[in-house]
């Protein structure tokens, strides 16, 4: 089927540059959620925080990224620094560091509705003790809240890993701009391209978030209480 557009697809070099591609993704996607879960952690220990101030700008910090659109935050990043301070930031660079700032905010935000989830009782047994806050929070609470944290981080964790196609905006090589980039190069020859290259793609998504989806399911049954 030489015209079919699967050939295109089965080609080695193409599917060799695909794999390329889904490596960049994967890449982009790992580096970030490592820094969000660390970021993440603190994050939502000072959520927890009493202090009206230090709540009020972790609040502002989280609301900014749940109203403003990713992608602005990427062109934001991208194109705004290169007119603020003159300079042309990498796109890699600026994808990781745009979805590390917005991995800590959902992640900052789980781990403190895990934290207020802990009966209260549980804090009044550590100051019984004459533990401080810290050590309440690290022997006694934080402990406790990772069970509840796990299932929904898991979740952010395939979230991140979608809305990384994002990232052809701003010049990364990633699987869906070298995707377009081999269906515009056989587009007059084989115009099926497109569906086959594309139906790649999905599968390609399907096969490395499913497991993560499946895992936030099963770790979600084993530790419900």
């Amino acid at each position: 089927m030489p015209n079919s557009g699967f050939s295109v697809l089965l080609s080695v070099n193409n599917m060799r540059r695909l794999m390329i591609g889904l490596g960049g993704t994967l890449e982009i996607a790992l580096l970030s959620v490592a820094i969000s879960v660390v970021a993440g952690l603190f994050y939502g220990l000072l959520m927890t925080s009493k202090n009206r101030v230090i709540y009020g700008i972790c609040r502002v910090y989280l609301e900014a990224f749940r109203i403003v659109p990713m992608l602005v935050w990427l062109f934001l990043l991208f194109f705004g620094s290169a007119i603020a301070f003159g300079t042309n930031l990498d796109g890699f660079f600026v994808s990781v560091v745009a979805f590390s700032m917005w991995g800590t905010a959902e992640m900052g935000d789980i781990v403190r509705g895990s934290l207020i989830s802990i009966p209260q009782h549980q804090r009044q047994s550590g100051e019984a003790l004459g533990l401080s806050f810290w050590q309440t929070q690290r022997f006694i609470i934080i402990p406790q809240a990772l069970r509840r944290i796990a299932p929904s981080a898991i979740n952010l964790i395939t979230r991140m890993v979608k809305t990384t196609s994002l990232v052809v905006f701003v010049g990364v090589t990633e699987i869906l701009r070298v995707g377009k980039q081999i269906i515009e190069f056989n587009m007059m020859t084989n115009p099926m391209a497109s569906f086959w290259i594309y139906g790649f793609i999905f599968a390609a998504y399907f096969m490395v978030c499913y497991p993560i989806s499946k895992l936030s399911k099963k770790l979600e049954a084993k530790w419900s209480y």
